[in-house]
């Protein structure tokens, strides 16, 4: 007998506001640090709306997780909404 097995990965996604990009080159290293996070799958980061979109494994990381990578690279974030839930 064989049976098989579905693997579900949970997906979240985080809305984060950056402060501090003033170019490409910024875009392109907040997109390098997000990507290296182990968990997340997909980056979107706008110069224009100062945001990011981050697709993650909620299993494997985290919102703060995420701001600290931001921050680390010599940007401040902070968190907008994580799965639609605006945060205060």
């Amino acid at each position: 007998m064989s049976f098989a097995t579905a693997t579900s990965t949970a997906t979240s996604v985080a809305a984060l506001h950056i402060d501090g990009m003033t170019c490409q080159g910024c875009i392109a290293g907040v997109t390098r640090a997000l990507k290296a996070v182990s968990g997340v799958a997909e980056v979107t980061v706008s110069l224009d709306d100062k945001c990011a979109t981050v697709q993650y494994d909620d299993k494997q990381t985290a919102p703060a997780a995420l701001i600290a990578v931001i921050e680390d690279a010599g940007f401040d974030a902070r968190l907008l909404t994580n799965n639609g839930a605006v945060s205060s």
